[in-house]
């Protein structure tokens, strides 16, 4: 069963957990997971790993994520978006709908920001959504989060927009609301779209209804290491270390850096972590006395095309 990463371009209205779940079905397989959440209320590019493409999600979760949010000022709800109860609805003054703009530039750079009540974040096993629809409201400690640059600032009157680029785990109805704080009367996410996450753009976005094995990403396609060929894949698969008199090809790489392992096929079959670069590899390839170990295995990973 072919493994990799799809990427759907998720509809308004649906969980993350539930296009995992349609998935399932689609691909008749339980070996589905996605790479960062979506809201319900926000659309956009999910990553999907499926069978052993779920073994690489760890190294594209934390990849920098690009965002349209469009926003109105004035308004204070209980889920930050339109989704929720209107908890305030401010009048908006002349002088604060001009310092729109430079308040949203003022939040490039590092701060701390709290996640919002109604998310899908983990406490103690359980999603914050979950707690808020009991009544109890949990106030995680606010998580320094990075906004890389704002892009494409557009403002008619009480509503603006932009695009952003964040760090992993940023969560932007909590940054329309820290704008609207700042701006001093409020403000709630109206549209969001997440238009890139990692290398992954719109463009490689499908539609769930089109998923299909077809529609699957190779796994080594989606990880941007150096690589290494080697020698006995099938000793590699069953957890045998790379020395290196193992190894027939390889990229330039630093030590303590992940590298993409393939067989003699050019199979792609696993992750490893280097522990000598490929500097100091050269120099042993000329002693053919000693045979370092090169690379240790950090996941063992084979794909069948």
């Amino acid at each position: 069963m072919k493994s990799g990463i799809i990427v759907i371009n998720k509809p308004k209205g649906i969980t993350s957990h539930k296009v995992v779940e349609k998935l399932r079905t689609i691909l008749k397989t339980k070996k589905v997971g996605h790479a960062g959440t979506l809201d319900p209320f926000a659309t956009g590019v999910l990553v999907i790993g499926v069978n052993k493409g779920t073994k690489v999600l760890e190294f594209i979760l934390n990849d920098k994520k690009r965002y349209y949010v469009k926003a109105k000022l004035g308004i204070i709800t209980e889920t930050f978006d339109l989704d929720g109860e209107i908890k305030e609805q401010n009048e908006v003054t002349k002088e604060q709908i001009e310092s729109v703009k430079d308040v949203v530039f003022s939040f490039v750079g590092e701060y701390l920001q709290v996640p919002p009540a109604y998310s899908a974040k983990k406490y103690k096993g359980k999603h914050l959504y979950e707690y808020a629809r009991e009544g109890k409201i949990i106030n995680l400690p606010p998580k320094l989060v990075h906004i890389y640059n704002i892009t494409n600032f557009k403002q008619e009157d009480i509503e603006f927009s932009f695009e952003v680029e964040v760090s992993s785990g940023t969560y932007i109805r909590s940054l329309i609301m820290d704008i609207g704080y700042k701006v001093g009367c409020g403000a709630v996410t109206i549209e969001l779209c997440r238009r890139k996450s990692g290398i992954f753009t719109l463009d490689h976005s499908i539609n769930l209804e089109d998923a299909s094995y077809n529609k699957i990403i190779p796994i080594d396609n989606c990880i941007n290491f150096p690589y290494v060929v080697v020698n006995h894949g099938d000793k590699v698969l069953k957890g045998h270390q790379i020395y290196k008199s193992n190894i027939l090809e390889y990229s330039e790489f630093e030590k303590g850096e992940y590298v993409k392992i393939y067989n003699e096929q050019k199979e792609f079959i696993g992750i490893g972590i280097t522990e000598r670069s490929s500097k100091f590899l050269a120099t042993l390839l000329k002693m053919p006395e000693r045979d370092d170990r090169i690379v240790k295995i950090y996941k063992n990973i084979y794909e069948v095309t």
